[in-house]
């Protein structure tokens, strides 16, 4: 069944996002867009490099997926998008009101775990701290949900399901 619903599925580097992603997308009947497609590749060649990138970094990176999302108001999506800060978020909903975000959440020594892990990928383990210090969860007023991400991303697909029918009534 289709969501009309774009879900941001957020959370630091190695949460699963774009594992999970595709699958909520697909469970969801709806497009899934990665939020590393979005990014210069300036972005690309600071991370890759180790250095954290600052928010006049993010802005045109945020821009263009809350564009994405926002041409998909009504008709659904799942794009991935670390989405740390409540600013980022903030900037996400001008751009597309309607957003649901999915916080990927977990222990940190799983996170480094599954990072070390991973083959092909740009983010290094070493930006994890910055990323979780950066990380701000979200807040009450904020549509949105916590899944842990303990398990199998099947089961966190399952979770995630569960969390945004309990949000907005069912989407499965």
């Amino acid at each position: 069944m289709r969501t009309p619903h774009v879900v941001v599925l957020m959370g630091v580097a190695g949460t699963g996002k774009t594992t999970v992603g595709p699958l909520l997308a697909a469970r969801l009947g709806v497009p899934y867009a990665e939020g590393d497609d979005f990014h210069p590749p300036a972005n690309i060649a600071k991370m890759s490099a180790g250095t954290p990138l600052g928010d006049d970094d993010r802005w045109p990176w945020l821009d263009a997926i809350g564009a994405w999302a926002n041409e998909r108001a009504g008709l659904g999506g799942v794009v991935s998008c670390s989405a740390l800060k409540r600013s980022y978020r903030d900037r996400l909903r001008a751009a597309a009101p309607a957003v649901v975000f999915v916080h990927l959440a977990g222990d940190r020594s799983l996170i480094e775990d599954r990072m070390a892990h991973r083959r092909g990928h740009f983010m290094p383990t070493a930006l994890l701290d910055s990323q979780f210090a950066t990380l701000q969860p979200l807040e009450a007023d904020e549509a949105g949900v916590v899944v842990d991400v303990l398990g199998s991303p099947e089961a966190i697909t399952g979770r995630a399901v569960t969390a945004l029918s309990a949000l907005a009534g069912p989407v499965d």
